[in-house]
């Protein structure tokens, strides 16, 4: 049975499903590709795709893995991120010649080098057509490039969360899925934006994918700041448990309970 792996495109950060056609490969190997008409180059970060929630179509068919990286193909990956470095300050040179309104994050070559990418952010749309023409003359390469947000920016950096953990935009996230205030507030966490906010400065993209666990997790629980009836007499919940299932509840006398909702779910 051939298998389904997720796979992280190049450097960039993007992450796909693919058919690893039953090849023996394991988490951090390098292979290739198919990719955009023609081979590309990916690293291996998860051998459970098919339980991925990004295979949104599972009878679509996948595209392949044709070979974990020969010993030529590493060198050749090294190779390109040398010249990647090169391409990025001639861009970089060529954008303030142009007065260009963006700010140019990072460059990569696709693996048989026929096309360059460049990433950039800017506060609005630019009209780059004169540039890419110009950048097309110099590398004799399809130039393409991309307008990326603030987490895009972090992904391509990596680093760690206040969790400890590695980002998971730079780990498996593919989509960015909306995040809102309502979510921290629900999952009971400090409305204090530096202590949800991830390294892009915007809220922290595990609230998200966290979020609907949690709504699970609350069914029959009661909300914070709600009165309830207890065993004991009326009260009113100050404080919710959501994963030990359990609510402290201050009784009129200003004493306080625990209650247990473990089997109300």
């Amino acid at each position: 049975m051939e298998g389904v792996i997720l796979i992280k495109l190049r450097d960039s950060g993007q992450t796909f499903l693919y058919n690893s056609r039953n090849l023996e490969v394991k988490d951090g190997d390098y292979v290739i590709i198919e990719y955009d008409r023609g081979l590309d180059y990916g690293k291996v970060i998860s051998l459970s795709g098919e339980s991925c929630p990004h295979r949104k179509n599972p009878k679509e068919p996948l595209k392949k893995v044709v070979r974990l990286a020969r010993k030529e193909d590493l060198k050749q990956i090294e190779d390109n991120r040398v010249k990647a470095k090169e391409a990025f300050s001639t861009c970089n040179r060529k954008i303030e010649e142009h007065k260009l309104g963006m700010k140019l994050v990072v460059a990569e070559y696709s693996f048989d080098r026929s096309k360059i990418i460049f990433y950039f952010t800017a506060e609005g749309r630019v009209d780059f057509r004169n540039l890419v023409k110009e950048l097309a003359k110099i590398f004799k390469a399809r130039i393409e490039l991309r307008q990326i947000g603030v987490r895009d920016e972090a992904r391509f950096f990596g680093g760690f969360g206040s969790c400890g953990r590695e980002l998971c935009c730079a780990k498996f996230l593919k989509d960015f899925e909306p995040v809102t205030i309502k979510m921290a507030k629900e999952e009971g966490l400090p409305l204090n934006p530096p202590k949800i906010s991830g390294l892009c400065g915007r809220l922290m993209c595990c609230l998200s994918f966290e979020y609907g666990t949690y709504k699970i997790l609350s069914k029959g629980l009661p909300r914070e700041g709600e009165h309830i009836s207890t065993p004991k007499g009326k009260g009113r919940v100050i404080n919710v448990n959501v994963f030990k299932r359990t609510a402290t509840v201050e009784l009129e006398d200003g004493v306080q309970m625990e209650m247990n909702y473990k089997d109300a779910k």
